[in-house]
């Protein structure tokens, strides 16, 4: 593990918040026990713990239980947030134009697209790269449609997806240009861009929880492995890169932990938050 940046001993920590894929559940999409033994050390310890994915709401249900989550939980890189019991919160869509606008940089760079609307996803090609395995992941088939037309007024998020990642990388670049502050576009994986409405990216859900659970943002822990988790390291009091994320991201956290495959999340729980906290609770009044 590399550390960079802050002393997490001299921090006050109220509040994890972490990435699902890449960072909490292994590269086989699996939530270990040693993971979730670190989310109850933590609640025990008077910490909060808290999620958010690019994922739809529904497919992060599997993770409600396990991990006996209370908070609210941000969907769609916060285009959606919703209570454990799938009860929505608030919503962010992507307003038409802007869905049309990433629709177009989407197919001129020749990624396949879906979207996403209320809590369905819609796709054009059920083999195509990718959704096989997506569906696997969270837990519901996506609808076959011709076309985006009728989806494009309700959409909260639009996912380029490409097994030629520097495509991908490159479209992630023109989505930003083109788009401006209209929307918000960043690679959720390597094979993945996420264009979701500006107010839904990652660093708006450590706000937004900020504000709900009455819980300064200095005292947020972050961990996450992509571009589009950079935004939530910027806006809490202590960010956690995983050994799996790119140099860039890892530049850009406070420390590092090690691979989503080697324990990183629950590694970086013991090591940096329930180690100091366990040493706290030890000293004498």
């Amino acid at each position: 593990m590399v550390v960079r940046a802050n002393d997490p001993k001299a921090l006050k920590m109220s509040l994890v918040l972490a990435d699902v894929d890449g960072t909490l559940v292994t590269n086989d999409k699996v939530l270990t026990v040693r993971a979730v033994a670190a989310v109850k050390a933590l609640q025990a310890a008077g910490i909060a713990f808290a999620i958010t994915s690019g994922r739809p709401p529904r497919g992060m249900a599997m993770l409600i239980a396990p991990l006996a989550l209370q908070t609210p939980i941000a969907g769609f890189n916060g285009g959606i947030f919703v209570k454990p019991d799938m009860t929505i919160i608030e919503e962010h869509v992507l307003a038409p134009d802007a869905a049309r606008k990433a629709l177009d940089v989407i197919e001129q760079h020749d990624l396949d697209a879906w979207v996403y609307s209320g809590n369905d996803w819609f796709v054009r090609n059920r083999e195509a790269p990718h959704v096989a395995r997506e569906q696997w992941t969270v837990k519901f088939a996506p609808t076959v449609v011709a076309g985006f037309d009728d989806q494009l007024a309700s959409a909260v998020k639009i996912v380029g997806v490409s097994d030629d990642l520097d495509a991908v990388a490159r479209c992630e670049k023109d989505a930003q240009e083109a788009l401006g502050h209209g929307a918000s576009a960043a690679r959720s994986q390597p094979y993945y861009l996420d264009v979701t409405n500006p107010d839904a990216n990652k660093g708006t859900v450590a706000k937004t929880l900020s504000k709900w659970l009455s819980i300064p943002t200095a005292e947020i822990v972050t961990i996450g492995d992509m571009p589009n988790d950079v935004l939530m390291f910027r806006n809490s009091g202590f960010s956690i890169a995983m050994g799996n994320a790119s140099p860039d991201v890892q530049a850009q956290a406070d420390v590092v932990t090690d691979s989503y495959d080697d324990e990183g999340f629950a590694k970086a729980m013991e090591q940096f938050i329930l180690h100091r906290a366990a040493s706290s609770l030890s000293v004498p009044p």
